[in-house]
């Protein structure tokens, strides 16, 4: 598959958090194979172009999901959903709150499940479809993550749940798990060319930190429609990080 290749050209992707980091990274690779993407996040995509349907939502306010899920499914007919938004709190287990608990919960998991649920019925009738979740290398564990890693693990179960309830329709469920990747929101802490950053990917077996692009490449091997074999799976994209335990981060 080159850069260029139009293999997408007629499909449409709802992909959340498509206006910054991982989630444009893999808009810009689809709309680059002809891929029309519908862009759901707090902030418009931009530039503006015909190939993307912009909405500006706040994906961790259940009204404004709900509104949302409800235009996606009366208005569009979506072939990839990638369920992408998210946000890092970092908490020691002994400080975690109420609001942290119930907007983590919302935002990755809550939202995951109206959106699938607003674009299957398309993807059921046509006998075919990709869902991809973003997960996160914290699963196996990681310093005061303790609501954010649960609810990273529980995007894994329902990819794997989703996968035998949908896989007789052709539909395929798969999720990634990133390591660090040097987005704005990693960034804005541990800078590039920081010190920090020097330290956390020289403990990596890779030995650098990740980036969008690694992310949005591996969405593209799942969203493939020749792909059609690969279902339930996780795939850790994180330089090796989830072979060991950081504690730098």
């Amino acid at each position: 598959m080159t850069d260029t290749d139009q293999s997408y050209a007629g499909k449409t992707a709802l992909i959340t958090g498509a206006s910054v980091g991982i989630g444009r990274e893999i808009a810009v690779h689809l709309m680059a194979r002809g891929c029309h993407v519908i862009s759901a996040a707090r902030r418009p995509f931009e530039p503006a172009s015909d190939q993307v349907t912009s909405y500006t939502v706040d994906l961790g306010d259940r009204d404004a999901v709900r509104t949302f899920a409800a235009d996606i499914k009366a208005n569009h007919k979506v072939d990839i959903l990638i369920n992408n938004a998210g946000v890092v709190r970092n908490t020691p287990v002994e400080e975690v709150t109420d609001e942290e608990y119930d907007f983590l919960n919302d935002l990755h998991v809550w939202t995951a499940l109206q959106l699938t649920q607003a674009v299957v019925d398309h993807m059921k009738s046509q006998g075919a479809g990709r869902i991809i979740n973003m997960s996160s290398r914290a699963v196996v564990g990681m310093s005061q993550r303790t609501v954010y890693a649960a609810t990273k693990a529980a995007i894994i179960s329902m990819t794997r749940t989703w996968a035998i309830e949908l896989g007789p329709h052709g539909i395929t469920v798969n999720a990634i798990a990133p390591g660090i990747i040097t987005t704005d929101m990693v960034t804005v802490d541990i800078p590039e060319d920081s010190e920090k950053a020097k330290s956390i990917a020289a403990g990596l077996p890779r030995r650098r930190l990740g980036k969008a692009d690694d992310i949005a490449r591996a969405t593209l091997f799942f969203a493939d429609p020749q792909n059609d074999w690969v279902t339930g799976q996780t795939l850790f994209v994180c330089g090796g990080a989830s072979l060991g335990s950081l504690t730098v981060i």
